[in-house]
């Protein structure tokens, strides 16, 4: 992926969470990285930082050079100023909306639509609404909306969770490639760490609350 080089990625800061604390530290040159774990171990937590929509974090959040948190000196970048692609569990998609206006809310052509969504295998869906769709097709048109959206980073929180074993190593293989393609960043989190080997160059563990290198 293009980007590589050091400090692609800075994250130093903590956050409390309930009685428990949660300190990150993350410096890599890599412009992929997952992060696994067990549930509820602060790993979507990790991804609101990012997506600045978590307030309570104190330290530093900074991104191929450019700060978008650091509380010593004030500097707190909105979410739309982060240009992130994110994609929570509960997906969000618009209901009243169909698949294909889902996909192009942010504004992509019909060009780069049908694009994303052929690479998803999802073109077949774009005249349906969200009720209609499973799990993983809503999962799926998600994730597209994100990529349509020219995110400088890519956010996925347990991306794949819907997905059966063999459509799951397929939608990986093709969107790994993708952002290679396209040199976006990706910080993915999940408990399965086969998600983590399929998508990242980079693997960390984010266990009692600290994150550790696992080579």
């Amino acid at each position: 992926m293009s980007g590589e080089g050091e400090g692609v990625l800075q994250l130093d800061y903590r956050v409390r969470l309930g009685v428990h604390e949660l300190e990150i530290f993350l410096e890599t040159g890599s412009s992929a990285v997952a992060v696994f774990g067990p549930s509820g171990g602060g790993k979507s937590t990790l991804l609101r930082v990012m997506a600045g929509v978590e307030r309570r974090a104190e330290g530093l959040v900074r991104v191929r050079g450019e700060a978008w948190m650091d509380t010593d000196v004030g500097i707190f970048l909105p979410p739309w100023e982060r240009g992130v692609g994110w994609v929570p569990q509960e997906y969000l998609l618009f209901p009243h909306l169909r698949v294909r206006d889902n996909l192009s809310f942010a504004g992509a052509s019909s060009q780069d639509v049908q694009a994303v969504s052929e690479l998803l295998m999802i073109d077949h869906l774009l005249g349906r609404r969200p009720r209609s769709l499973s799990g993983g097709e809503q999962q799926r048109v998600a994730l597209g909306r994100a990529l349509l959206a020219q995110p400088r980073i890519l956010l996925l929180d347990e991306p794949f969770s819907a997905l059966d074993r063999p459509l799951r190593s397929q939608v990986a293989s093709r969107l790994r490639d993708y952002l290679r393609e396209k040199g976006l960043l990706l910080l993915l989190v999940s408990h399965d760490e086969a998600d983590a080997v399929a998508l990242a160059q980079e693997h960390w563990l984010l266990s009692e609350g600290r994150l550790e290198r696992v080579e």
